[in-house]
């Protein structure tokens, strides 16, 4: 697939399922961040440019660099890199942006992810971000796909929290839905999940539950409860999804068999991929996987320029 002009990558990051609203937020964070922008440097000091870039590179000098793997993983950000180059290129006219793997496709090691042709400034100006960004979004992708493996061939799926990278999480959950994992709820609004502290304040599972529901008639509640002997509880006032924490795979078989008739069961607590199909031969729906976000390696990727 190649790229042209901005509006042509908008319209690949909408055909991915991300708001290139939101994403092009991101980049320009980014890049006032790394040009020494707001809250870098006090308003009125510093070049705003990339000063190496400047100083070496002649202003209207164009190249051709590849996005290319440095290790084996699962691709996700294609998009997002190229809506980078996109947006770096503008000042200085568009750039030729050519998408040779898509998002969710395994790679290995040197095959080329994208290539892009454009104003030399620009492309290294943007190098940095692109990077980061994809290969943070590829390191939560080869982690999700790593328990979506583990678990093949059960009807337990990977499931991701809010353990995010704040302001990035838009991107992370992409990068677990890409490569076969699903999203939790994206932020506090959208569900109640009600958890320990919760349940000490409001004084019980049940109570916690009630609160919940009676302030908001029709919202998703999960509860998350640590004893098999709440489950019971919670079910009797109507609860249809509930978090198993930190309970052995012996507790969680017994509820599950007991009620996975009418309630949604996910675990948590520390699972690891050796734990992945123990876990899921307690019949549980989902696993809750924060590590697949805050503690997943970068895919390591780099820009190559082509001589």
């Amino acid at each position: 697939m190649k790229f042209r002009t901005r509006s042509e990558v908008i319209e690949l990051i909408k055909a991915s399922g991300l708001d290139p609203d939101a994403v092009f937020m991101i980049i320009d964070e980014a890049l006032d961040e790394d040009l020494g922008g707001r809250g870098v440097l006090p308003a009125g000091t510093g070049h705003r440019v990339d000063v190496t870039s400047e100083a070496t590179i002649a202003a209207d000098a164009r190249a051709t660099a590849r996005l290319v793997a440095r290790s084996a993983g699962v691709l996700a950000g294609g998009p997002v890199a190229a809506a980078v180059f996109a947006r770096v290129c503008e000042p200085a006219g568009n750039c030729e942006i050519e998408l040779s793997r898509g998002d969710g496709d395994r790679v290995t090691r040197d095959d080329v992810v994208l290539t892009v042709t454009g104003n030399t400034r620009a492309l290294l100006t943007g190098e940095r971000i692109a990077l980061n960004l994809i290969t943070l979004m590829s390191g939560v992708a080869t982690a999700t796909r790593a328990w979506v493996d583990a678990l093949a061939g059960t009807s337990t799926r990977v499931r991701d929290t809010r353990k995010t990278v704040p302001g990035l999480r838009t991107l992370q959950k992409y990068a677990v839905r890409v490569a076969g994992g699903v999203n939790h709820r994206k932020c506090l609004a959208d569900a109640a999940l009600i958890k320990d502290n919760h349940v000490i304040a409001a004084g019980g599972v049940v109570p916690a539950f009630q609160a919940v529901r009676n302030r908001y008639p029709g919202l998703p509640i999960q509860v998350e409860v640590t004893r098999p002997e709440q489950v019971a509880e919670l079910v009797a006032v109507g609860a249809k999804e509930i978090l198993l924490d930190n309970m052995s795979p012996d507790a969680m078989r017994e509820v599950v068999a007991e009620f996975g008739d009418v309630v949604v069961f996910e675990a948590s607590g520390g699972l690891t991929l050796t734990d992945a199909k123990a876990v899921a031969a307690t019949g549980v729906d989902f696993v809750a996987v924060g590590a697949i976000t805050h503690s997943a390696p970068i895919l390591d990727l780099a820009l190559d320029f082509v001589e």
